[in-house]
């Protein structure tokens, strides 16, 4: 099994690592250096984030349909083409849209949607072959080797692009853009080497037969999840979350260079910065497991990450370096915890027959926030800097709404309760109401 979780890791790296150009390099380039407004490159940003509600069909649809004898695996190599493909053109367009701007968004779209479609199919796909694979008691051992792996890669590609690319030039970008994804696509191609084990057609059809009580229409899968009080509060919480934690990502690097006048060099390592001490967490995380409660170790990770956006905005405030990484210090660490935990309690919050169902829906909750916590980001800083006339107040005007944000999920945490889910979702009564809702 040690194998099959460091693949699994090897193919959650793969996916992490294209969105890191885009994330911590793209943003600051279109955004800074070439005076791409925040509201714009947001709007290509969570494009891809549009498509997330295919999660549920996808999760769903691949536990009764298997390709060529693998309910996973196809969806999962799909997924990383997408995503490499994605990745790979990013650069071009980012130069298309200053040179030829209706041109540009037309290609932005393309390229953006073609990353979003291909996370998609391979993030559910792959959560649920690691549930499927590890088992229930397996499964907190697989998440840490999956996160861990991750954020070494993250650490790895935000440092490699602070050296190939110090300063902006675009055949250098484009070629570092390139290396992420050749390296991305090796790892990828590696983690799904006889990852999944093969489904005779006669087996798949009797598999099939069994679940043919369980084919959800997209409204049935939504009803599913808003019927179970728990489950929706889970849903909401995890939007609040995940929103203000990821909605930071494509704003971090050019407010350090805003606040602060720091190089591209010196701004691709922030995601090495954070994810560094991200990784120190997952390994407390990991120490804390078993003998702390889930929601005790969610719940400090969310209030380190509140923390470190209150420093950040006291750092923009004071124009502190030592105040800036300090926060982002705490973001990654906190960051860090409260993955960890809030994915173990994601997996608990699902019932063994309908494994592609609900993490699914976490899935559409996470793609979710994206685009929610990257579109408030966006627009926010460029009205607030329209109001303010100072760039700076934009910045911050968003890292202190995103505080807040977890602020409010923090206080939500506690009215999620693992065994009242179970409960209501195994009676009888609760499938009657689905169905009753879809006709």
């Amino acid at each position: 099994m040690l194998l099959k979780r460091l693949q699994l890791a090897l193919i959650h790296t793969a996916v992490a690592m294209t969105l890191v150009p885009i994330n911590s390099t793209l943003n600051r380039v279109m955004i800074f250096d070439l005076g791409v407004s925040k509201t714009l490159f947001t709007l290509l940003a969570i494009f891809p984030y549009l498509l997330s509600p295919i999660q549920v069909a996808i999760g769903s649809f691949s536990d009764r349909h298997p390709i060529l004898g693998y309910r996973r695996t196809p969806y999962i190599l799909a997924g990383l083409l997408l995503c490499v493909i994605g990745v790979a053109v990013s650069p071009q367009i980012a130069m298309l849209i200053s040179q030829n701007f209706t041109l540009g968004i037309i290609a932005g779209i393309l390229a953006f949607g073609a990353w979003g479609m291909g996370y998609n199919l391979s993030a559910v796909s792959y959560l649920s072959l690691a549930s499927e694979l590890s088992g229930e008691k397996g499964r907190g051992k697989t998440i840490a080797t999956m996160f861990t792996l991750m954020v070494i890669g993250l650490i790895a590609t935000g440092i490699t692009l602070s050296r190939l690319v110090p300063a902006f030039d675009p055949a250098t970008l484009q070629r570092a853009f390139l290396i992420v994804a050749a390296s991305a696509l090796t790892l990828g191609l590696l983690g799904l080497f006889r990852l999944e084990p093969y489904v005779s057609l006669s087996a798949s059809s009797g598999k099939e037969g069994q679940r043919g009580a369980e084919t959800y229409t997209v409204k049935q899968m939504t009803a599913a999840i808003t019927e179970n009080r728990v489950a929706k509060i889970f849903f909401i919480y995890l939007l609040l979350l995940l929103a203000a934690i990821l909605g930071q990502d494509v704003l971090l690097e050019p407010f350090a260079a805003q606040a602060f006048g720091m190089t591209l060099e010196q701004t691709s390592r922030i995601v090495s910065i954070t994810n560094t001490f991200t990784l120190i967490a997952f390994i407390v995380a990991g120490m804390l497991d078993g003998r702390v409660k889930k929601k005790y170790i969610a719940q400090s990770g969310n209030l380190g990450a509140l923390f470190g956006f209150l420093t950040i905005v006291l750092s923009g405030l004071t124009a502190s370096t030592t105040a800036f990484y300090l926060g982002i210090t705490l973001l990654g660490f906190g960051i860090g915890i409260s993955t960890i935990a809030n994915l173990s309690l994601m997996f608990d919050l699902t019932v063994p027959e309908k494994v592609g169902l609900y993490i699914g829906a976490w899935g559409f909750s996470n793609g979710l926030s994206r685009l929610v916590g990257l579109l408030m980001a966006g627009v926010v800083a460029d009205v607030a800097t329209a109001l303010t006339g100072d760039p700076l107040h934009g910045y911050l005007v968003v890292f202190g709404i995103e505080a807040l944000m977890l602020l409010t999920a923090a206080i939500m945490l506690y009215r999620i309760d693992v065994a009242a889910f179970q409960k209501q979702a195994h009676e009888p009564s609760f499938t009657d109401k689905v169905a009753v809702v879809a006709d």
